[in-house]
């Protein structure tokens, strides 16, 4: 009686364990996902990674060298075309410029003098003229002695040099202007030079001196970045660049913006390639430009190459190599069979193929159960 209870839980407990091994290790180890492909759009692309940089990065710099008197902006801050973005002292300029404009005037009130004596020799030698032509008749009819005919000749060659003396009076006045004029102008060249302005809509990346600060003529104050401009360079193997046009479409995700994609599109492709990397560079412009960016921060990019409608689509990485040939598994009853892809074309992420049906059964590999062969049961 105890030997047969005995073999009784012995076989309880074999039929308990081959029970539990069928259903918690047998059973998980031939079950599988199914999933069924998509129907729509594969865009065809080329990604890389790349650095975002501009074509026109201005860097602002002084043409005179002198004291900083004030910086109107700062690093991070966009600015208008137009802005007033740094004044420089002038030292004695503003004093000279007083100087210059009061020379200005009185070489002015100089022409006007000048103008004024030489009407008045004018008026004095016709005087003069009447009396010398007066003695000249007398004296030609003895009427008059020859010591007043010379003094009337006399006053008349006289009022004569004043007159050419009063011309070039009003020369050498209107000359003053001018050279006051130049001085001016010169004084105000040298004063414009002292504030320096934004020469296009831009955003500043760097600052390179302070308040206060000596700089020498040329010295990088700012540097600014036309926005407009912004692109990503990205570098791109040899044996796929052929595909890429000037004008696709791309889509940039930013390092520091994860969760979210600008558009871009190709604005110029590199004519030489790296000879040690075997790559080519690739700008792709921004048509949405982000705010804020960040020169050389690093950005992926994806460079749509072709687009294919409604075709029929499978994940990539579902995809398996069996006997060298791509292909699928399919469930065709409660059994798997490997499916050889006849592939349309594929990017990173999906296929499209021409010979799976929309509404096939597709196997989702998985290399922690059992390996899969052809007429093999599954359980889904």
């Amino acid at each position: 009686m105890k030997s047969y209870i005995k073999y009784t839980i012995t076989a309880i407990l074999i039929a308990v364990s081959i029970s539990v091994f069928y259903k918690k290790v047998y059973i998980p180890k031939i079950s599988y996902k199914i999933l069924s492909p998509s129907f729509g759009t594969l865009m065809v692309d080329i990604r890389a990674i790349g650095n975002v940089g501009a074509k026109d990065i201005y860097s602002i710099t002084a043409q005179t060298g002198g004291k900083i008197l004030a910086i109107h902006t700062d690093v991070g801050q966009w600015v208008k075309k137009g802005d007033l973005l740094i004044e420089i002292d002038g030292v004695d300029l503003p004093q000279q410029l007083l100087i210059a404009q009061a020379n200005l005037q009185k070489a002015k009130y100089d022409v006007k003098a000048a103008q004024s004596d030489l009407l008045n020799q004018k008026v004095k030698k016709k005087l003069i003229q009447i009396t010398y032509d007066r003695y000249t008749k007398l004296e030609k009819q003895k009427f008059a002695s020859q010591s007043e005919f010379d003094k009337a000749k006399t006053d008349l060659e006289s009022i004569e040099t004043s007159i050419s003396a009063s011309m070039a009076h009003i020369d050498a006045a209107k000359a003053a202007v001018l050279v006051a004029l130049r001085n001016i102008d010169a004084l105000k060249i040298k004063l414009d030079r002292l504030k320096i302005y934004a020469p296009v809509d831009g955003y500043v990346i760097s600052k390179n001196a302070q308040i206060a600060q000596n700089i020498l003529p040329s010295t990088t104050i700012l540097s600014i970045v036309d926005a407009k401009t912004l692109w990503v360079v990205a570098k791109i193997d040899e044996r796929v660049s052929a595909k890429i046009r000037d004008g696709q479409k791309a889509q940039i995700q930013l390092r520091s913006q994860p969760e979210k994609t600008y558009k871009g599109v190709v604005s110029r492709i590199n004519a030489v390639s790296d000879g040690v990397t075997l790559e080519r560079e690739i700008d792709l412009s921004f048509i949405n430009i982000p705010k804020p960016f960040y020169i050389n921060e690093q950005a992926q990019v994806r460079i749509i190459t072709e687009t294919l409608k409604n075709v029929v689509k499978i994940p990539a990485d579902i995809v398996v190599q069996k006997s060298g040939k791509l292909g699928v598994w399919l469930v065709q009853g409660e059994r798997a069979y490997f499916k050889k892809l006849d592939i349309i074309q594929r990017n990173e992420d999906e296929i499209a193929v021409k010979n799976i049906a929309k509404n096939a059964k597709i196997i989702t590999p998985d290399s922690h159960k059992k390996p899969l062969s052809d007429g093999m049961k599954i359980h889904l």
